[in-house]
C-alpha cells in the first residue's frame, strides 16, 4: 500500500515540476484559458487533480489544495484565508483516540500504532494550521495590507483580519483540556499529545493572537485618522474648486485660530532656572536679593530709655521635704548592711510598724533596689518569694522580699 502511495505522490510532483509554467500562470492570473495549453497537457493536469473547470465553458482554475500549497511555500501576502474550524479538529482527535484505545484493549498493537501516528499527525497539523494563520496575519499587518490600493480597502481588510482573529479565539475557547484529559485517560502517549503538547501550543498561539489583535486595533485607528485628514483635505480642495474667489481671512485676528493654521512656533521659548549650575550663582543671587529685601518685615527699634526699671529681689526661701516611705526604704537597706544578714521586707514592715500597706511597701522596696546606682546595686541580692498564678501563665505573685549583702 505504501509503495503504491509513494509512486502516486512522485508522479504528482513530477507533473507539478513539468508544468510549472502553466500552473504559476493559473496561480497569478486566477485561471488559464484552454488555448494556452496543449490538449494532452490539459488532460493530464485535469486528470491528476491540479486544474479543474468549475462549470462548462469556463476557464481552467487551480485546485484549492494546490493553491494553498503555493501560498504557503511562497509566503504570498495575498493569502487571506484563515482556518478557524476547531470543532472538527477536536472531533477528529476524540475519534482517533477512541480508535487507539479500542485497538490497545483488543491487543491489536499494529493498528494502535497506526492510529497513534494518525492522531499525532492531526495534532501537529492543527498546531501548524494555527501558526500558519498567525503568520498570515503578521504578514498582512507588517505590509500594512499592501495588496490593496486604497485606504478604505485597507480598513476593510483590517476589519476582516479582526473578525478572523475573533473567530480563531472563539474556536480556541472550545478546547476543554479537562475533556481531553478524560479522553486520554491514563495512557501516557495520549496525555502527552492531547494535554501537554496541545496546551503548550495553544498557550503560545493565544498569547500571540492577543498581540496581533492589539496591533490591528492600533493600525485601524491610524488608518481612520489618515482617512479623516484626507477627507478634510479633499473637502477643502472641493470648496476651492466651487469658490475660486475665496480669500483666506486674517486668522491671527480671530478669537479662535483653527488648529490647521495654528502652526507658528511660540514667540518666547519655554525657559526655566537651573539651580544646579554653579556659573549662574551670581545672577541668581542678584535676582533673589531684591525679593528678600521686599519680604523682610521692618523691625521696631526699642530704646533703653523707654524700658521700665528692673529691680532685683531676694528669692523666697522654700524647704524640700523628704519622702517618708523613701526614707524608710533607705533605713531598711542600712539595717541590712549593719546586720549583714538577710532580712525579710514584711518582717521589717511589722517590726517597725510602718503606716503603709504591705503591697505599697513591697513596690517601694523593689523600686528602691532598681533605682540604686550600678556601683552599689551589685553589693545587694534581692530574692522575690512567691508563686506563679494558677490560672494565668506568665504572672508571678510576690508574697515577700528578702534582701541581703552579696
Amino acid at each position: 500500500m505504501s509503495g503504491t502511495l509513494r509512486q502516486s505522490g512522485v508522479r504528482f510532483l513530477r507533473q507539478l515540476a513539468r508544468q510549472a509554467g502553466p500552473i504559476m500562470d493559473a496561480y497569478l492570473a486566477g485561471s488559464v484559458p484552454d488555448d494556452a495549453l496543449e490538449p494532452g497537457v490539459q488532460e493530464r493536469l485535469v486528470k491528476h487533480g491540479i486544474l479543474y473547470r468549475p462549470e462548462p465553458g469556463a476557464d481552467l482554475h487551480l485546485r484549492r489544495v494546490v493553491r494553498a500549497l503555493l501560498e504557503e511555500a511562497l509566503r504570498d501576502e495575498r493569502n487571506r484565508q484563515i482556518d478557524a474550524n476547531t470543532g472538527s479538529a477536536l472531533a477528529s482527535f476524540k475519534t482517533l483516540a477512541d480508535h487507539y484505545k479500542e485497538a490497545r484493549h483488543q491487543g491489536d498493537y499494529a493498528a494502535a500504532e497506526v492510529y497513534l501516528a494518525d492522531l499525532r499527525e492531526h495534532v501537529y497539523a492543527f498546531g501548524e494550521t494555527l501558526q500558519h494563520s498567525i503568520r498570515v496575519l503578521w504578514s498582512r499587518i507588517n505590509n500594512e495590507f499592501g495588496y490593496v490600493g486604497t485606504l478604505t480597502a485597507k480598513i476593510r481588510e483590517n476589519e476582516l483580519a479582526q473578525s478572523q482573529v475573533s473567530a480563531l479565539l472563539g474556536g480556541l475557547e472550545l478546547v476543554s483540556f479537562q475533556a481531553l484529559a478524560e479522553t486520554a485517560g491514563d495512557l501516557r502517549e495520549l496525555r502527552h499529545l492531547l494535554v501537554t503538547n496541545l496546551q503548550r501550543t495553544l498557550s503560545a498561539c493565544i498569547q500571540e493572537l492577543s498581540i496581533v489583535q492589539g496591533r490591528l486595533l492600533e493600525q485601524l485607528g491610524r488608518f481612520r485618522e489618515i482617512r479623516g485628514r484626507t477627507r478634510l483635505l479633499k473637502g477643502w480642495l472641493l470648496h476651492m474648486e466651487q469658490h475660486p474667489d475665496y480669500q483666506v481671512g486674517p486668522h491671527a485676528g480671530a478669537r479662535l485660530t483653527p488648529q490647521l493654521f495654528n502652526q507658528a512656533p511660540p514667540v518666547l521659548a519655554p525657559a526655566s532656572l537651573n539651580i544646579h549650575d554653579a556659573s549662574l550663582e551670581s545672577e541668581l543671587l542678584a535676582l533673589l536679593a531684591p525679593i528678600r529685601a521686599q519680604q523682610t518685615p521692618a523691625r521696631s527699634v526699642v530704646f533703653l530709655g523707654d524700658a521700665p526699671e528692673l529691680t532685683l529681689h531676694t528669692p523666697d526661701a522654700f524647704e524640700v521635704r523628704p519622702n517618708p516611705i523613701r526614707a524608710a526604704v533607705e533605713a531598711y537597706f542600712c539595717q541590712v548592711i549593719d546586720s549583714g544578714q538577710a532580712i525579710s521586707a514584711l518582717d521589717y514592715h511589722r517590726q517597725e510598724t510602718l503606716p503603709w500597706d504591705a503591697e505599697t511597701w513591697l513596690y517601694q522596696v523593689i523600686g528602691g533596689y532598681d533605682g540604686l546606682p550600678a556601683a552599689q546595686k551589685h553589693h545587694f541580692e534581692l530574692d522575690m518569694q512567691g508563686e506563679p498564678h494558677p490560672l494565668f501563665s506568665g504572672n508571678f505573685m510576690i508574697h515577700d522580699l528578702r534582701l541581703w549583702l552579696a
